[in-house]
């Protein structure tokens, strides 16, 4: 049987490798936060993590790049979801998605801040909270409860824009590649024009890894492509100058650690390379359960590993003394059991609820109880 073309889109079912990677995206931020950085997780050790990893704090400093995985994957995941659907039902989708556990970590984190024993660790003012939980503190220069949530607000821009100039109009294969397009254009002027007010709009540091995820998809969608992979080549070149941009910096003792700019491109090219697997059909095989549920469990995660984690690595470290790599050990675990905990708590009770009442008009609702 041939391949599909540009015009015979193919038919997909839920893809668990890309749960899988989801989760192994949110592994490696979380090595970062744990013993790739310094900051505040240097009061939770008592000591650098250079001294907790001697041999491994180097590595886990390339954690922070599964953020940039995190958005290629981001951009596939949202060409798929929005393809066919009406604007209410996209944005209904993409709330309900973000907000019930969001709402659960802001208000947890800021609880366990408020104990005695974690105080020290910082608190955010009362109406800073309140901000928080619109997801809009940093446009408006509020305090984050969550460290995390900067990569929210890139997100919800980048919804918006797809939303607006894809969803809206209704997604076709030519609408997409011209939004592809005219965001790397786009992305590109903003840069070189220094444009600082178009760069909150047109985010060029992160716009190339969700072009590239949208390019990826269109190969899933349509098979292989030159337009389609030249979106995804173009957005990796663009995309592995800007992260190299933001991480790498000469060798020297005021920084945690050195990152390698060859390590760095090789670490993103790998991470795409991962994406393009699974789009290609070539990871059919991985269809283990486990893989959804990993798939589930990754934001929930994500929103509270940092911060919680703080505290437990404080508590199991400095004071019941158990061994650095034992630390690391339970503390993600303990992160993915409130994980979910979070997810069938809240986000099984709360999606639903809250993604029907953003759907569903008023109209409709009186409509339906009469």
């Amino acid at each position: 049987m041939p391949a599909p073309g540009p015009s015979a889109p193919r038919r997909h079912s839920r893809l668990t490798a890309l749960d899988g990677l989801r989760l192994i995206a949110a592994l490696m931020v979380a090595l970062y936060h744990y013993g790739g950085r310094g900051g505040e997780i240097t009061k939770a050790w008592g000591s650098s993590p250079r001294h907790q990893f001697p041999h491994l704090s180097t590595a886990f400093a390339y954690g922070c790049l599964g953020v940039q995985l995190f958005f290629v994957i981001s951009g596939f995941v949202i060409c798929m979801s929005g393809w066919g659907r009406s604007l209410r039902s996209f944005t209904a989708s993409r709330a309900a998605r973000l907000y019930p556990a969001y709402w659960a970590a802001i208000l947890l984190v800021t609880a366990v801040f408020a104990l005695p024993f974690a105080r020290h660790y910082g608190s955010v003012s009362v109406s800073d909270i309140l901000v928080n939980l619109t997801m809009l503190q940093q446009p408006v220069g509020a305090e984050r409860v969550l460290g995390v949530c900067w990569t929210l607000w890139v997100e919800v821009r980048f919804y918006a824009l797809f939303a607006l100039f894809v969803v809206l109009p209704g997604a076709t294969r030519q609408r997409v590649i011209l939004f592809c397009a005219v965001w790397t254009l786009a992305s590109a002027l903003t840069t070189a024009a220094h444009a600082e007010a178009l760069k909150v709009l047109v985010m060029p540091e992160d716009s190339s890894f969700f072009i590239g995820g949208i390019g990826l998809y269109l190969v899933h969608r349509y098979g292989h492509s030159a337009t389609a992979w030249g979106i995804v080549a173009v957005s990796f070149l663009i995309g592995q100058h800007y992260a190299v941009a933001g991480l790498w910096h000469p060798p020297g003792p005021h920084h945690f650690s050195y990152r390698s700019p060859v390590v760095i491109i090789g670490v993103l090219a790998l991470g795409y390379a991962a994406v393009a697997v699974v789009a290609a059909g070539g990871a059919r095989w991985l269809s283990w359960r486990w893989l959804t549920v990993a798939g589930t469990l990754t934001y929930p995660f994500y929103l509270v590993h940092e911060h919680l984690g703080w505290v437990v690595v404080e508590v199991l470290h400095r004071r019941l003394g158990v061994p650095s790599y034992g630390v690391l050990a339970l503390t993600v675990g303990l992160m993915l059991g409130l994980a979910w905990v979070l997810h069938v708590g809240v986000e099984r009770r709360l999606n639903p609820l809250l993604r029907r009442g953003l759907e569903v008009s008023p109209q409709e609702a009186r409509a339906e109880r009469r």
